[in-house]
Order: C-alpha cells, then structure tokens, then sequence
C-alpha cells in the first residue's frame, strides 16, 4: 500500500514522520521525503495492506497535514526510480528533484536540511518553517 500527499512545511512533514515513528504497526517499508520549491512531498509505502481502519486513520491524518498529491512526470519518474533502487543521489542528479529522504522515517535528515538552509541563507523560507 502506499500514500502519496504534499505538506506545506518541515513542521508538518515532522509531524507526520514522528506519527509514523509512534505507530509500528503501520510496518513501513520506506518513507521518501522530497522538497520542492514550495512544499514537500511525502510517499509513504507500507510492507503490507493495513485493515480497513488503520487505512482510514492512516488517511485522515495525511489529509489533516497535507493534502493528495499527483505528481508531474518528472516527479513520477524519480519516484519509481527510488522505489526501484537506484541511490537518491542518483536520482537527484537524473531528474533534478531534491529527495531529502528514502528510507525509514528519520526527522534528522529534515532538521539538518533546515539548519543549512536557514544558515545559508540567513532567513527561513516557508516551506522550511517549523511552527
């Protein structure tokens, strides 16, 4: 099973990513996490289908924080890449997307992207906001 939603900011993709933390029952397979120029995406991949009420939770959380995503082709593109192996670093120089995470859900990888974005540039942009 697998989730695709879009966040506005780190705070909501923070919130989301400790959610999932707190809840193993999901058995997540991975998280990938990519910033766009104004927000993030988020797909989530579950190692298998949840009942029909951890699905319905599942969604009503997403959509608190996000909202349903389709993805551009590009986007598409990177997405099944990584799903099919290939290294984000890879992917990222292929289709010029920025994948901050796939893997488990780490919030590290999302503070640390933070951090160097606000110290370079002297000033939080939106997206990056932790509310």
């Amino acid at each position: 099973m697998e989730y695709l939603y879009y966040l506005e900011n780190a705070s909501l993709i923070l919130q989301l990513m400790e959610y999932i933390h707190n809840r193993p029952q999901l058995k997540v397979s991975y998280v990938t996490v990519i910033n766009t120029i104004d927000g993030w995406v988020i797909r989530v991949r579950l190692r298998h289908q949840p009942s029909p009420q951890e699905d319905s939770n599942f969604r009503s959380i997403l959509s608190e924080l996000g909202s349903l995503y389709s993805p551009s082709k590009q986007l598409q593109l990177a997405l099944w890449s990584l799903a099919g192996g290939k290294s984000p670093v890879e992917v990222m120089g292929r289709y010029q997307v920025t994948v901050i995470s796939h893997s488990q859900p780490k919030t590290e990888e999302i503070e640390v992207l933070r951090q160097q974005f606000i110290k370079g540039l002297a000033e939080c942009p939106q997206t990056l906001a932790r509310t």
